[in-house]
């Protein structure tokens, strides 16, 4: 008896080639990935025309063809970094659940923090809010967005200082900060000590990609008065530890 639904052999085919061509960027010709991915030529033929009749892929010369208009106005459309909330809440809700505080994903626009994910015990009680964008300067997910900035780019944002004191503990004066950012690149790390709120206490570790580029960030805040179930150290390996499974997941 057959269990679920059946899946489109032609379609994982075609799916096939098309991941096929896209990888080799126009280097080889159908021949020789068709052989590649062990297609009979004659289909790979049917498959890659459909395929240019549709504007999913382009013609380049010499039996060769890359990326269409159609295939690449759809990659415009994406924006990577909801991708990476997509392919990330599953991973921070059981996050939550272990850690039994508020977990949660930004990334940085127009020099702000966008909180894309807010998930565990006390989410609602936190004033932050999916969409929300608030400064970067004052949280735990903004300093670590901030410190993996390219360098022109971090200078330009600390060109603004200094910075609204929100707590008696917020770091406004642009040199404090740029040693913060510093040390925030040296540890892998950074932490948001009741700068923004008074009894707010922020751990917050950076999303990387291969090539070493930050897009988002994690984070797991508490109570400062929390009975601490779990160290500081302890929440760091556990954070770190979500952040590579996206990263897998995401990057991979």
């Amino acid at each position: 008896m057959r269990i679920g639904t059946p899946h489109i052999l032609s379609l994982k085919r075609t799916l096939s080639m098309l991941e096929a061509v896209i990888a080799d960027g126009g280097r080889s010709s159908l021949t020789v990935l068709a052989c590649e991915i062990g297609m009979p030529l004659a289909t790979a033929h049917r498959q890659v025309t459909t395929l240019v009749a549709e504007a999913y892929l382009s013609a380049s010369g010499k039996g060769r063809y890359v990326a269409g208009p159609r295939l690449l106005g759809l990659l415009h459309r994406l924006d990577e970094k909801q991708i990476i909330a997509n392919v990330a809440a599953p991973i921070l809700h059981q996050l939550a659940a272990r850690v039994r505080c508020v977990v949660q994903l930004g990334t940085f626009e127009n020099d702000m923090v966008t909180y894309r994910i807010k998930t565990g015990r006390g989410a609602n009680d936190l004033f932050t809010r999916v969409g929300m964008q608030l400064e970067a300067y004052c949280s735990g997910i903004g300093k670590a967005l901030l410190a993996h900035l390219p360098k022109d780019g971090r200078e330009a944002y600390l060109s603004n200082g200094p910075f609204v004191s929100l707590t008696q503990h917020t770091i406004i004066e642009p040199d404090r900060l740029r040693q913060e950012l510093d040390t925030v690149c040296d540890q892998g790390y950074a932490i948001d000590d009741e700068e923004i709120v008074l009894g707010l206490w922020c751990l917050a570790v950076p999303l990387r990609k291969h090539n070493g580029n930050v897009l988002a960030a994690i984070s797991v805040s508490r109570a400062v008065s929390t009975d601490e179930r779990l160290s500081h150290s302890q929440l760091l390996g556990m954070l770190n530890e979500a952040a590579r499974a996206i990263e897998r997941e995401a990057f991979s």
